[in-house]
């Protein structure tokens, strides 16, 4: 059992980093409003903690967390800083108008990190981590600090500069597994020297942030829970830096689903776990494996017979939760070409997704187009009619027609138009390697954009041939990324939508 008090249930603190170390996955950078809707998103989740970002980072990093500060309520908003004053200051500048406010402050610990980074003694670690923690704290009542590569830190030298963290005036010490190097037991076993061998550490919350490296993320963050941590800090999806952090929808419904032997909860509103994982999927581009524990498309899906059989006699025979418990429907098939406005409203709420009037007008429109094609409507084909109506762009050009001539060693031949307002823009070309490809070099010359392609992918959203594919791409136009998304049953039209939603996106900022 735990080593904490059985008897006690505790509410374990969730802190999610999304906003933060999540975004320096690579490829997953978002902008200001995505940064807006994902907080918003966290906090209908039910998130304790956001870390909103790195404010002194960069002058759009400052400008994301002062505004999510600013307007987001219901959560505390956590701003990271280096145990540097010019850090420091930056940080509450953008968190000072939060509801809660929170700065986290680190400094690494580990004798590499002494060593080939700080080139720094022990002494001058202490001395620069209390410097940090009260300046800080001479600022907000609510401080964090990190060791950072806590896991190989000598373990009385931890302990020396967590206590004087929390004398300082810490009210949260976060123990970061910072490249994944630890195993589930080393983290236990860390967790539990600190509360033994601290002897102020009653004045501080626990927490820990673990990496992936290893695979470990989840066992490790739980091993620490275990142990007596109060606070982990994890991300949706599992992203982050290199492999990732701890993944929010598997810590939550492990401490969830086994409340029998942690006894421990949390404040994460379940079924709110897969409409926030496809909105974050959506905005970064970097989509889940279907097999991912929790949120992939087949984490309750059953194909063996004897599953199957054991399934329609008991359900919990093959599965431990609810699918509608995290956010997956009840009922996959719901909805037809006969369906009214007022029952897909209905279903998209029931989904999790909050849409506005106007939204559900243009939502219907599309639905109708859809079910004019397809016989059957599932739950995943309203999911991405609904996520790319709410993420659409204005757009300076729409797709009006096009049509591709291609064959076994023939150059494609496209006819590609393009709507500009009320005007109309053909374009006749013969190039490329495919009809994709083809497609995508008659949308550059129709907008005058050129851009490399850095990613493409499309999958099914559904099954069967009639099935709805999404088309996931990644251009580069002057230095900068920029994604675009679009869905059809149509995969060529899919692909040529999603490039011109992304041409869009790059003349929405500004551009030509």
């Amino acid at each position: 059992m735990p080593d904490v008090d059985a008897s006690a249930s505790r509410s374990i603190v969730i802190f999610d980093t999304t906003l933060r170390d999540g975004e320096q996955s690579p490829g997953a950078s978002m902008n200001l409003s995505e940064k807006m809707e994902l907080a918003q998103s966290l906090v209908d989740l039910g998130v304790d903690v956001i870390e909103a970002g790195f404010p002194i980072a960069s002058p759009g990093d400052f400008e994301a967390v002062r505004d999510i500060a600013r307007t987001v309520r219901g959560s505390t908003i956590c701003g990271l800083a280096r145990c540097r004053d010019a850090d420091i200051d930056r940080a509450w500048e953008a968190v000072q108008y939060a509801e809660r406010p929170r700065i986290h402050v680190f400094l690494a610990t580990s004798p590499v990190h002494r060593r080939c980074k700080l080139r720094m003694s022990k002494e001058e670690i202490i001395a620069g981590a209390v410097a940090g923690v009260k300046r800080a704290k001479n600022l907000c009542p609510d401080v964090e600090y990190s060791p950072e590569d806590a896991t190989r830190t000598e373990d009385d030298f931890l302990c020396q500069v967590v206590e004087a963290a929390i004398a300082a005036g810490a009210t949260t010490i976060n123990i970061p597994d910072t490249v994944g190097y630890a195993t589930p037991t080393h983290m236990g076993d860390v967790i539990r020297m600190l509360r033994n061998r601290v002897p102020n550490i009653d004045r501080a919350v626990i927490s820990v942030h673990c990496h992936n490296d290893l695979g470990m993320a989840v066992a490790n963050s739980l091993a620490a829970v275990e142990a007596g941590a109060g606070q982990v800090e994890c991300t949706v999806n599992g992203l982050g830096e290199r492999a990732g952090n701890c993944s929010l929808e598997e810590l939550v419904m492990a401490l969830h689903t086994r409340h029998d032997y942690y006894r421990d909860s949390t404040r994460v509103v379940t079924r709110r776990l897969v409409p926030t994982s496809r909105l974050v999927s959506n905005i970064t581009g970097i989509q889940v494996q279907r097999n991912k524990a929790i949120v992939g498309r087949n984490a309750f899906a059953h194909e063996a017979g004897i599953h199957q059989d054991g399934m329609l006699k008991e359900r919990t025979t093959y599965e431990i939760m609810r699918p509608e418990d995290v956010g997956f429907a009840m009922s996959d098939l719901v909805l037809g070409k006969h369906s009214g406005r007022a029952a897909l409203a209905d279903r998209a709420k029931a989904m999790g997704y909050s849409i506005t009037g106007d939204q559900i007008d243009a939502l219907f429109e599309q639905f109708k187009i859809l079910a004019d094609k397809k016989k059957d409507i599932y739950d995943a084909d309203i999911a991405a009619l609904i996520e790319q109506q709410i993420h659409s762009v204005t757009e300076k050009w729409t797709l009006d027609s096009y049509k591709v001539v291609c064959g076994t060693g023939q150059v494609p031949e496209v006819t590609l138009r393009l709507r500009r307002g009320d005007e109309k823009q053909s374009v006749d070309v013969a190039c490329g390697d495919g009809p994709i490809d083809a497609v995508f070099l008659a949308i550059e010359q129709a907008t005058g954009l050129s851009v490399v392609c850095r990613d493409f992918n499309v999958h099914s959203v559904t099954v069967g041939k009639d099935a709805q594919g999404e088309v996931l791409v990644q251009v580069e136009h002057n230095g900068q990324l920029y994604r675009g998304r679009a869905v059809s049953t149509d995969s060529v039209e899919a692909s040529a939508k999603a490039f011109l939603n992304a041409m869009n996106r790059i003349a929405a900022i500004g551009n030509p």
